[in-house]
């Protein structure tokens, strides 16, 4: 099974996948972490934003979101449960992790993450604690900025202001059993 957690920065995407990991044996691939091992390893393309400090901001386009898709698809042909964290923002990358289930015949489960407090959400933008060495966290600004288009297909969508991490994840774990 592939879990695919999509939302934007700040909405409890990571909390939440945390959470499932600890009570599903799974792949866990979170996007940040590839881009930036990605960054660090110095890899082409992008804008890089200069810094010398050894924090990058730089943009990768598509990178991480390929990598990723490798890597759920080689676990899931395992028979390994994967869970995807990530912003997912359009459709032409919601569509590929459909693709990458149908490839492996594996069933999906696509979860929208959002925080409808809106000042919840810009606490946790900026107070967010950054456990990736390098990664430069968004503002609340680029958050608002950020393109992420509507969802015109099925998904489960989750509001973490309404419930806990623990919570969400049970309730995820719990749909996926029906």
């Amino acid at each position: 099974m592939l879990i695919v957690l999509s939302g934007l920065p700040g909405s409890g995407k990571t909390t939440i996948a945390r959470e499932i990991a600890a009570l599903l044996p799974c792949a866990y691939l979170r996007i940040d972490a590839i881009e930036q091992a990605l960054r660090s390893a110095g890899a082409p393309g992008g804008i890089s934003d200069g810094t010398s400090d050894g924090t990058s901001t730089r943009e990768l386009g598509p990178a991480g979101y390929i990598v990723a898709y490798a890597l759920a698809g080689s676990n899931l042909s395992l028979g390994q449960a994967v869970l995807a964290d990530c912003v997912n923002p359009l459709p032409v990358t919601r569509e590929a992790w459909r693709d990458v289930a149908a490839r492996a015949s594996s069933p999906i489960v696509e979860v929208e993450v959002v925080c409808s407090d809106a000042a919840e959400h810009r606490r946790r933008v900026e107070q967010r604690h950054v456990d990736i060495p390098g990664l430069v966290p968004p503002t609340w600004e680029s958050v608002q900025r950020h393109d992420y288009e509507p969802w015109s297909t099925p998904r489960i969508v989750i509001d973490t202001a309404a419930m806990s991490a623990r919570e969400a994840a049970q309730a995820i774990l719990s749909l996926t059993r029906h």
